[in-house]
């Protein structure tokens, strides 16, 4: 494979779009632009696209949707729907945006395997972003929201606060939170891409129509699923941040 640099085959058919592109020197050092930073590139441009156009067609909005705006409508109708069922009516609406953005672009990166990209959330330093940015927003809620008493009281939980035994016990787990988000969706991701890989690789010409039952498993089905568990956990831990609600 040329310019593979973060996993090889003995086979050379078996390719997992893992390639370097550009490469450029920093402090001694080469970093490579690979082909998993311009298919997250494309999926952004293809929101961003998506995005413009939903703006246009709902400014022409009319009282009886059709087409693009009933899809639009559905979407967002359905996605407040969930949002507002876990968190609440009252962090529901602070949070909205932020959870639709995201399902959006994991779920579109997810499923992008289906035309032929790999999926960004295949790579670590996706989900892992995606991850830190869940975890601040977590802490910040708490901070914000709870008295310090009883966070010192939840991080001593389940003996008094007076004896912090399971403090260093519930340190490791609000650590533990953005690890294991971004691993869970990573890997699950990873593992069909790499499956993909071995089926295209393996059977060569042989695999024209028939591995689009397993597109449709590993590419659509789990990708859809790992979009919605990565969102509902991001949005219990918020919630339980509102425990006046």
């Amino acid at each position: 494979m040329n310019h593979a640099i973060l996993m090889s085959s003995a086979a050379d058919n078996v390719d997992f779009m893992i390639h370097g592109i550009i490469s450029y020197e920093i402090f001694g050092h080469t970093v490579w632009i690979t082909t998993s930073h311009v298919c997250i590139l494309l999926v952004m441009l293809v929101l961003v696209g998506l995005s413009i156009a939903a703006n246009r067609r709902m400014k022409r909005a009319t009282e009886t949707p059709e087409g693009f705006q009933n899809v639009l409508e559905l979407l967002v109708e359905k996605l407040d729907g969930v949002i507002y069922a876990t968190m609440g009516k009252v962090a529901a609406p602070k949070f909205a945006n932020y959870f639709c953005t995201i399902f959006v672009f994991i779920f579109v990166s997810n499923i992008s395997g289906l035309v032929g990209l790999r999926p960004p959330t295949a790579d670590y330093g996706t989900t892992l972003a995606l991850g830190l940015i869940s975890f601040t927003l977590i802490h910040v809620t708490e901070f914000k929201n709870l008295p310090p008493k009883q966070i010192w009281a939840d991080m001593c939980s389940p003996l008094p606060p007076w004896l912090p035994v399971w403090l260093p016990i519930n340190l490791i787990g609000n650590i533990a939170v953005p690890i294991s988000l971004s691993l869970r969706l990573f890997a699950n991701i990873l593992s069909g891409t790499v499956m993909m890989a071995l089926v295209y690789g393996l059977l060569g010409k042989i695999a024209i129509i028939w591995p689009a039952v397993l597109h449709v498993y590993f590419d659509l089905f789990s990708g859809a699923i790992q979009t919605f568990v990565f969102c509902m956990l991001t949005m219990t831990y918020i919630s339980q941040n509102y425990e006046s609600e």
